[in-house]
């Protein structure tokens, strides 16, 4: 990154240019984001991650735009036009777009109507009449008609030279940047339904007649009209008012008002409506669907960080069940390890003596693994296969919850499913899935693709390569987070490890598989291909607990060991000592230790970890039961109030899991008495919430619901004494308005409403 880069960074991230010359070097030796914000403090000023990411992405746009710039460069010197005034013009451009525009007059481009044009030698007239002195334009043509040249008439020769000013309008930098800032300010999604769809897009009907500001339009109905014309549903335009374009256009060019400014005039129109309104509309179509997608990925990463943080029964001994009626209830009994050690399958929805036999098996199967909790899944049958459970009357020590089971079937048949259970089929596997997802939601969701989860909005439309980038991002931001167990880890988890990666980890398994459990940090070394960087890279984010040295179970890094033994040494006391008695660590004066590689934040992080070793940074495991008997959406009515879970949270609203196999919706405008902008800052993903039935549609299947404290009361009305006088005014000004004769002069009814 060169010295402007880092001015233009600063500038547009408000980050000091030594923070990101720091980032910047760690990046290029290899580090990652996790590691830079945890272990490199001082090199970063505590920059944290969100910040770090930033940097390393305006970092990947300018390096792209380095790099055409010199295939430009290349191609213009190539071509004969490069100049030292057109080098510097490029070199100083600092977006893709205006770098286009100032390239596309010199690109090799197909044979246009200017080009024919050119060929019939109809320059010169375009220049001439171009030049607006007011000459005759059909004196002017005449001199430019040859039959030889297909040029028969004097509008022949007037066509084609207002052809090559229209493809000169079109090309010219000025003209461009002043109608890119016209769309981007004023154009207009216009969305219709396509002729004879109206039933075939339905679920589109919200946008059969619609027309909102390209500049206000929120990323979902800017994603939901594209996919409704990209199904051939709707028909979608956006562009500002034409009469308004072609007169910036004509401010630019036109300039007199003789025939020759008519041709101008002529040749303006032609150029918008046949070139640049076209060009314009790509261009902000781009653009609009690259702010959708980045609204769409950053809504579904938030949602994903949330869920692959809730929070972990733990090590328990668990029963896992995946629901069926017909197909029946595949049960499995996993160790505190999420060890497979059982597998079977009850009928409990079929016959009396079916649901007595599964019962007595759920029993047998219960005291023989000494089962803690039991997980079930939440598909089909998942509320009467819980309402069975309890019915049971298994006892207090045993929780029954409902887990979201999203995902689970992909997993199912994925080849690490696979690999681990060779002798089991999908539904085996399925049933492993749910039961290790209450024991650690993290650690088993990482398996998963995460566009499979179902915590997005709109995925399957944005850009592909930018949101794996992303939900990459926030799967390793919360492995890292969290830390990993590294003799308990899968390959999967240790994937997202910093420093790790698929190939490192599968040999970090196969090395534990061979030669048993680590038995400290240090001896990750003797993994093949694990070379000290991946080492420095991954080691204070892996765990060892019981090990010999106990800041192996913690997230002080290796590389910091040295002080805190001198910490030790210092208070003659051990290691273990410091980590459990706080008055010893009161007593530490850590700018002692400061050092030119470590200063006081990293000295803050090992004094907090010293306290909490090891600490898991997610909430305690709460239990969760949906109301009973509510087990359908017929079971709804308006006025219910009833518990439920967040399992969605998207631009207009939440959607929330009431138990009814179909999620309701809260809308924005029904989350809070309050205003609320951002859904996200009144609810997250697995929260845990209390909502009133407001509608249920039983023929399209949807559910509105409210969190308001007063949902589902009707407004109480109070007389004209108990109103206050504010409130008196309003009404009157409404009565007011709403008798106004529609005749009556503007100005008159605001004064008599002010």
């Amino acid at each position: 990154m060169n010295d402007k880069q880092i001015t233009t960074l600063s500038k547009e991230l408000g980050v000091r240019e030594i923070q990101i010359t720091a980032v910047t070097t760690l990046l290029e030796q290899g580090a990652t984001i996790p590691f830079i914000a945890r272990y490199r403090k001082e090199a970063t000023d505590s920059l944290d991650e969100i910040a770090i990411t930033s940097i390393r992405d305006r970092l990947k746009y300018l390096e792209e735009l380095d790099s055409r710039k010199e295939t430009i460069l290349k191609s213009l010197e190539k071509h004969g036009h490069l100049t030292d005034e057109l080098k510097e013009r490029v070199r100083a451009t600092q977006t893709l777009s205006v770098l286009e525009d100032i390239y596309l007059p010199f690109r090799p481009k197909r044979r246009t109507k200017a080009t024919v044009a050119r060929e019939k030698g109809l320059e010169p007239l375009a220049l001439e009449l171009f030049e607006q002195r007011g000459i005759d334009p059909a004196e002017a043509a005449a001199a430019f008609i040859d039959p030889q040249k297909e040029v028969d008439t004097v509008e022949d020769a007037l066509s084609g030279a207002r052809h090559i000013i229209a493809e000169s309008i079109n090309e010219d930098p000025q003209a461009r940047v002043v109608l890119r800032n016209l769309y981007t300010g004023k154009a207009i999604f216009k969305s219709r339904v396509a002729s004879g769809m109206e039933q075939d897009g339905s679920k589109y009907k919200d946008y059969f007649d619609w027309e909102e500001p390209a500049s206000a339009a929120p990323s979902h109905r800017v994603l939901a009209m594209r996919r409704g014309e990209k199904e051939d549903i709707l028909n979608l335009t956006l562009a500002p008012p034409e009469d308004e374009a072609v007169q910036v256009l004509e401010g630019l060019f036109v300039k007199g008002n003789g025939p020759d400014s008519d041709q101008v005039k002529m040749a303006v129109t032609d150029s918008y409506k046949r070139l640049l309104s076209r060009a314009m509309e790509t261009e902000l179509r781009m653009a609009t669907k690259q702010r959708a997608d980045t609204e769409a990925i950053r809504v579904f990463a938030e949602n994903l960080r949330q869920l692959l943080l809730s929070p972990p029964l733990g090590g328990r001994r668990v029963m896992g069940i995946d629901p069926g009626f017909r197909t029946g209830c595949k049960v499995v009994c996993l160790d505190r390890q999420g060890k497979l050690l059982h597998n079977d399958t009850i009928y409990p929805h079929l016959s009396e003596k079916q649901t007595e036999n599964a019962g007595n098996t759920v029993k047998s199967l219960c005291e023989r693994f000494d089962v803690e909790a039991i997980a079930v899944g939440n598909g089909t049958a998942g509320r009467e296969t819980e309402a069975f459970l309890k019915q049971m009357n298994l006892g207090k020590n045993i929780l029954i919850l409902m887990v979201n089971e999203s995902g689970a079937s992909i997993y199912s048949a994925s080849e690490a499913a696979r690999e681990e259970f060779p002798d089991h089929d999908l539904t085996v596997r399925g049933s492993v899935s749910i039961g290790r997802r209450l024991m650690d939601p993290l650690a088993e969701l990482v398996k998963i693709d995460p566009k499979s989860i179902g915590v997005g909005q709109y995925q399957h439309d944005v850009d592909p390569s930018s949101l794996k980038e992303s939900l990459d991002d926030v799967v390793m931001s919360c492995v890292n987070g969290v830390g990993v167990d590294v003799n308990r880890a899968s390959m999967q988890l240790l994937t997202y490890v910093s420093g790790l990666g698929p190939g490192l980890a599968k040999n970090i398994v196969q090395y534990r598989d061979e030669n048993g459990a680590f038995a400290s940090r240090d001896e990750l070394r003797n993994v093949p291909r694990l070379g000290p960087k991946a080492f420095e890279q991954s080691s204070g984010f892996l765990r060892i607990k019981n090990g010999a040295n106990p800041l192996d179970a913690s997230a002080v890094h290796p590389e910091s060991y040295e002080i805190v033994g001198s910490m030790a040494q210092d208070l003659e006391c051990t290691v273990s000592d410091l980590m459990k008695d706080a008055q010893l660590r009161r007593d530490i004066d850590i700018s002692k230790y400061v050092t030119d590689r470590v200063g006081i934040p990293t000295l803050k992080d090992i004094m907090e970890e010293l306290a909490k070793p090891g600490r898991d940074p997610r909430d305690e495991f709460e239990s969760f039961s949906f109301a009973s008997g509510i087990d359908k959406i017929e079971d709804l009515e308006s006025g219910q109030k009833l518990p439920g879970i967040v399992t969605n949270v998207t631009a207009f609203g939440a959607f929330v899991d009431i138990g009814v196999h179909q999620d309701g919706l809260v809308h924005i405008s029904e989350l809070s008495d309050r205003f609320v902008k951002d859904p996200a800052q009144v609810v997250k993903v697995q929260q845990k919430v209390m909502v009133t039935v407001l509608d249920v549609d039983l023929e399209r299947n949807r559910i509105s619901l409210s969190m308001k404290s007063n949902a589902g009361e009707k407004p109480k009305i109070r007389s004209k004494q108990q109103r206050t006088k504010p409130e008196r005014r309003i009404r009157e000004k409404k009565v007011q308005t709403k008798n106004t004769p529609f005749n009556t002069p503007f100005a008159d009814i605001f004064k008599r409403t002010s």
